[in-house]
């Protein structure tokens, strides 16, 4: 049917581009010099130059501190983003105050402005504060940049957990922060880790603010670090395996926290 054959256009449009990323990272410079079109790769070749641009980014090109320091920066990002979304976004959810619906309305606003018009007056200020090829800088602007749309996705979970528990625990003497602490947020689970996976990924994925606050190799995440190898200089398939490294613990990270997140709101579910 159509239905099936547009599944089958978009899964090729998908499947395809990576099977040409890992291919073309398992080829030697010889391979690919001779037949640049072959899409097959040779199994037949030892382990050693099968993962010989692997080997090479991680013993010459230094991938393992590259790894550590992204990993690093977006646990930080998930860490701070959840610290001031967690409570922006009940604020907005539950309390009254002038200007809440306005502002719930306007949360997203910040995403109409494009990224290279930001980077312009970031770059100049974090240069004269001395943030820039700093990783310091990367963690104001990463949670700057994610804070919003994580404020919009908690706000709609928070509204649907029965305002009744929270009230039943402020009449049992909780403070505010004690009934966000012990009873919205144990029921909110599956919001906050969706919410700290799609941080994550933006802070893992992301390249446009570590390409140009970042000079210094040895704090380059792994996005400028895989941009470094665009070279003439380096061949092709070290390229592509960085590409590969940088999307495959990201991939992981993602089918883990869906079964999580799937536990979740089972778990979580209040019942009548």
């Amino acid at each position: 049917s159509l239905g099936r054959f547009g599944h089958l256009f978009f899964a090729v449009i998908v499947i395809l581009p990576f099977y040409v990323l890992v291919m073309t990272s398992f080829k030697t410079q010889q391979s690919l010099i001779a037949n640049p079109l072959d899409l097959s790769i040779d199994f037949s070749q030892s382990a050693t130059t099968l993962f010989d641009s692997y080997i090479q980014l991680f013993t010459v090109y230094d991938f393992g501190r590259y790894m550590i320091i992204s990993f690093v920066v977006s646990t930080l990002t998930v860490i701070i983003c959840l610290a001031f979304a967690v409570p922006g976004a009940y604020a907005v959810a539950r309390l009254n105050f002038p200007g809440r619906q306005a502002l719930s309305r306007s949360i997203l606003l910040i995403y109409l402005v494009p990224a290279i018009v930001l980077v312009i007056p970031l770059y100049a200020v974090f240069s004269q504060l001395g943030l820039r090829n700093t990783v310091m800088g990367l963690l104001i602007v990463y949670p700057a940049t994610t804070l919003p749309v994580a404020i919009y996705m908690l706000q709609g979970y928070f509204r649907g957990v029965p305002a009744e528990l929270e009230e039943a625990g402020l009449m049992d003497g909780l403070s505010r922060l004690g009934v966000i602490r012990k009873i919205t947020l144990p029921l909110s689970l599956p919001a906050l880790a969706s919410v700290g996976l799609y941080v994550f990924m933006i802070a893992w994925n992301e390249f446009l603010f570590a390409f140009m606050f970042l000079d210094d190799p040895k704090i380059f995440t792994l996005s400028r670090a895989v941009v470094s190898l665009n070279s003439s200089e380096v061949p092709r398939q070290y390229l592509m395996a960085g590409a590969v490294v940088t999307t495959i613990p990201i991939l992981f990270l993602f089918l883990l926290a869906e079964r999580f997140m799937v536990k979740g709101l089972t778990a979580g579910g209040v019942k009548g």
